[in-house]
This record gives C-alpha cells, sequence and structure tokens, in this order.
C-alpha cells in the first residue's frame, strides 16, 4: 500500500494570534461564510521523497519573500528552479536527503526536517524587513505494510531490518559517584570501598530497548583474555562476585530500561605488585517488550534470603546462577574463548552487543594493611630501639677502656724511693 498523506504546518509569528489552519470565519459586513486563506506551508509526504510548497506571501503581509532565502534541512538544500511571477516556492529532496532525520517508532517511521527562511540585505541596503523563520517538518509512515506500490521481490530486505542492521547502538561502562548523579573523576579506591558500575547504551532514534550485562571479568590489563582473571558477572547475567565475602549486587530498579548500575567491591589481585584493574563487560540489548528469560537477566545473590533474585522479570530466571548452566549455552564466554572455540555469529553483532572496558581502577593500600603491605614499624619503636643501642654502645666502651687502663698498670709497677740520712 502507498497512500499519499499531507501535513499543513503551520506557525505563529510577531504575537499574532491568527493561525495559518485552513478554518472558515465569518464577515461581520457580508455575513457570508469563506474559507480562510490557505497555509503558507503545505508538504507532501511521498513514498521516495518529500515535497514542500511555500507561498512567497509566507507573512502573509504582502511583502513577498525571496526563494534565495529559503533552504531546506541541515544541509541547505536550495529550492526548485522557478519563475519569478510564481506565487510559491517549491522543494523536493529524498527520504534520506538533506540531512533529514530518521526515527523509528513502534508504529510508524518517522521523517524530521525544517525549513529555513533567513533573510539577507539586498543589494547595498543594510536593512531586513522581514524576520528570520523556521518552520518544523515532519512525514510519518506506518512500519505495518508495505509502503512501495511495487510488487516485493524474494531478494527484497524489510526497510525495518535494514534500519536495525545500520543503526549504531553506543555502548559506555562508565565509574560513577556514590550516589549515582555524576560519574567519578579520580579512579582511586581503597580496599573495602565499593565501585559504583553505570553500564548504558545510547539507542537513538532505535525503538526502546533494555540493556543487560551477559559477562564480566577483571584482569590487570586491558585485555580480558589474559591471566589472572577474577569473574564478576557470568552465565548470561549473575552476578557472581556477591557469593564471597564481597556485598556485589545490581542496583534495582533501573532508572531507565536501558542503563544497568551495580556496585563492586574492590579487590586486588594476590601475589601481584601491580595495584591497578580493568573491568571489561560484555553488553547485551532486547527489545524492552521482552521478558527477561535465563539468557537475558540481570541477577544478584542476595545473602540475607539466600537466594538469587532478579532486577526483573520472573523470579525463576535466577535459579540457573546456583547450577552455573542458563539458557542454551551454560558456559561463559570466556571459557569459550579460552579453549579456542568461535563467538557465535550473535555475539558479533555489532549493532546489538559489544565488550566496553573501565579503568584502571587504582588501589591504595591502608597503614594497617599488613597482608599488603608486609610487616612495618612505627617511627617510635625505630627511635626507641636506636636509642638502646647507642647506650649499649657507650656503656660497652667504657668497660673496654677501664680493663685496658688497669692492665697497663699492672705490667709498670712502681719501686719505693729512700731518703739518705
Amino acid at each position: 500500500m502507498g497512500p499519499r498523506s499531507r501535513l499543513f504546518v503551520c506557525f505563529l509569528l510577531w504575537g499574532s494570534t491568527e493561525l495559518c489552519s485552513p478554518q472558515p470565519f465569518w464577515d461581520d459586513e457580508t455575513e457570508r461564510f469563506r474559507p480562510s486563506k490557505p497555509p503558507a506551508v503545505m508538504v507532501e509526504c511521498q513514498e521516495a521523497q518529500l515535497v514542500v510548497t511555500v507561498d512567497k506571501d509566507l507573512f502573509g503581509t504582502g511583502k513577498l519573500i525571496r526563494p534565495a532565502d529559503l533552504t531546506l534541512g541541515p544541509h541547505n538544500c536550495e529550492p526548485l528552479a522557478s519563475a519569478d511571477t510564481d506565487g510559491v516556492v517549491r522543494f523536493a529532496v529524498g527520504l534520506h536527503e538533506c540531512g533529514n532525520i530518521l526515527q523509528v517508532t513502534d508504529n510508524a517511521l518517522v521523517y524530521s526536517t525544517f525549513l529555513l527562511h533567513n533573510p539577507r540585505p539586498a543589494g547595498n541596503l543594510s536593512i531586513l524587513r522581514t524576520n528570520r523563520a523556521e518552520v518544523p517538518i515532519e512525514c510519518h509512515y506506518p512500519r505495518s505494510g508495505n509502503v512501495s506500490s511495487w510488487a516485493i521481490q524474494p531478494t527484497w530486505v524489510p526497510f525495518r531490518t535494514t534500519v536495525f542492521s545500520e543503526e549504531k547502538l553506543v555502548f559506555s561502562l562508565r565509574l560513577m559517584e556514590e550516589n549515582w548523579s555524576a560519574e567519578k573523576m579520580t579512579p582511586t579506591f581503597q580496599l573495602g570501598d565499593r565501585a559504583h558500575l553505570q553500564a548504558q547504551v545510547h539507542t537513538g532514534s532505535h525503538v526502546p530497548l533494555r540493556l543487560f550485562v551477559d559477562h564480566c571479568v577483571a584482569t590487570l590489563t586491558p585485555d580480558w583474555s589474559t591471566s589472572p582473571y577474577h569473574t564478576i558477572v557470568d552465565f548470561h547475567g549473575c552476578l557472581v562476585d556477591g557469593l564471597t565475602d564481597a556485598s556485589s549486587a545490581f542496583k534495582a530498579p533501573r532508572p531507565r530500561p536501558e542503563i544497568l548500575q551495580f556496585t563492586v567491591d574492590v579487590f586486588h589481585f594476590a601475589n601481584d605488585s601491580r595495584n591497578m584493574i580493568y573491568i571489561t563487560c560484555h553488553l547485551k540489548v532486547t527489545p524492552v517488550d521482552r521478558v527477561p528469560d535465563q539468557l537475558n537477566k540481570a541477577c544478584s545473590f542476595r545473602k540475607s534470603s539466600n537466594r538469587w533474585s532478579p532486577v526483573e522479570g520472573p523470579t525463576d530466571i535466577c535459579r540457573c546462577c546456583s547450577k552455573g548452566r542458563c539458557g542454551i549455552s551454560g558456559r561463559s564466554m570466556r571459557l569459550s574463548h579460552r579453549e579456542g572455540r568461535p563467538v557465535p555469529r550473535s555475539r558479533r553483532h555489532v549493532t546489538e552487543e559489544a565488550d566496553v572496558t573501565v579503568g584502571p581502577l587504582i588501589f591504595l593500600r591502608k597503614m594497617n594493611d599488613r597482608g599488603a603491605e608486609g610487616p612495618t614499624s612505627s617511627p617510635p619503636l625505630v627511635m626507641l630501639g636506636l636509642g638502646l643501642a647507642t647506650v649499649m654502645t657507650l656503656t660497652l666502651a667504657a668497660i673496654v677502656l677501664g680493663l685496658t687502663g688497669r692492665l697497663r698498670a699492672a705490667s709498670h709497677p712502681v719501686c719505693p724511693v729512700s731518703a739518705s740520712q
């Protein structure tokens, strides 16, 4: 089916109360019914292009605008050539031309642009008699059925599929402040702190999507396939780091479907002197109206109830987290990679999922963290030890000097002298 639809665009200038919509009115003097003036801007939404017709008396003041002062869209497309005697200016552009913006909704494809009237002084004059005006324009096409009147060929790709495969989604993983209000500027932590992480997908004009963290690992370098490593999220959305003595968990409820927040207790790798880690997560999206399942979920382990619970969806989708086998594939993405197995095609679909890395997260060891720093001595004890050593050294020196003097006196006896009578 391919019906043509018309969109009449009206605008208001100079504080006037008269809209340019085609509504009837009464003449008080003649008391006769007359139709109002046709709209100054008219848009015809065709199958492959949109046609814009602009009345040269754009402002209804009797002063005609110049066609050279009119452009269409962000790319400033010029109007079609016309005679000076024509009372209208026409544009005819393709749906994907002139910088037109496409937005995909549940029921329609919406192409939007704008008509710009940007007057310039004529000749050597430095004055203007008309205003700058911008008129928004939209064309809506229903998504149900084929918008072309031509027969569908076997090799024809549905437009919805084409848009979805070409639409570039932007995935991100950021460190946030404790109150989630802003991005954390300094990536430094102390052991015992919590890192607040926010995964997000920027959908643009895409249909609403729900974001999931499928898998997360922490490594000492940005390469997530290196060793040593620590798995934070596994089995398609199970935050397994919370099973240990940590309190890591997803934040519920979500602020928005395209955002997923979670906390991770800061740690470091034993027997390694490097004090930084990188966290790499595999993010993916599903339509927002799809119910979460074992392959698309966000589950945290609650120690108070000793069970797994989802951020949204049925409770039983998290039961597989305890078994370590969720959905069709019960093995983690990292395990498949380490065994040399190819990554499934769906994981290589750059528009639906992506690997993102945040880091380095730098942790600072505490003064009383003897396990990390090794045995240490406080400054007062050191000074006391040095003082005692000095006293003992001086005492020994005095004893040695005293013994040496006595030995010399014994080796040289003094003879008595007698006086003559």
